[in-house]
């Protein structure tokens, strides 16, 4: 159980990377600020632009290889595994996940778009806050864990013993019950 909580901690602290390869790798998505009847109105500047998948896609990415990093650092430390050590991998993969969420959101652009568009002004370009709209993605990271971890203890896990002993090589007899020359 030690080991398993050891395991946990270690791969959600891996979030705090994870977050911040997030935030940078990112693609920013454009907005523009525009003043309608008396209010600001905030609207993409690309309609068709592809960059809020982009955001979902890179967090997926990133989550999936830190998934098969943890998975392959947690097996080469304890190679038995255990049932505790895989629910400490998922998670410590889980709780890495909304960690990096959490801190991505926090290093991005503010979430107030309405008062950042009246800071840059009317018809000026700015980033949108950094979010992620596909939250299946959160389960990237220990789903990823979770099968390589299977993979590398199915082929270089430890064997269980055999549990009938091998037969015994049949000598053959001769007549009279001796070994037949």
């Amino acid at each position: 159980m030690r080991e398993a909580a050891v395991a946990a901690v270690a791969v959600a602290l891996g979030g705090v990377l994870l977050g911040v390869l997030w935030w940078w790798l990112a693609p920013r998505v454009p907005l523009v600020g525009d003043v309608v009847n008396g209010g600001w109105a905030v609207y993409l500047k690309e309609s068709e632009g592809e960059q809020s998948v982009g955001v979902d896609g890179t967090f997926s990415l990133l989550a999936l290889g830190f998934g098969a990093v943890s998975a392959l650092a947690v097996f080469l430390a304890r190679r038995r595994g255990g049932v505790p050590l895989v629910v400490g991998l998922a998670v410590g993969g889980l709780l890495g996940s909304l960690l990096a969420w959490r801190i991505g959101v926090w290093l991005g652009p503010s979430q107030d778009v309405i008062a950042q568009a009246r800071s840059v002004g009317k018809g000026v370009t700015f980033d949108a806050p950094l979010k992620l709209g596909a939250k299946g993605a959160l389960l990237a990271w220990p789903f990823a864990a979770l099968v390589l971890h299977l993979g590398l203890t199915a082929l270089f896990g430890p064997r269980d013993p055999d549990h009938f002993p091998p037969p015994e090589p049949h000598v053959p007899q001769g007549p009279y019950g001796a070994a037949g020359s």
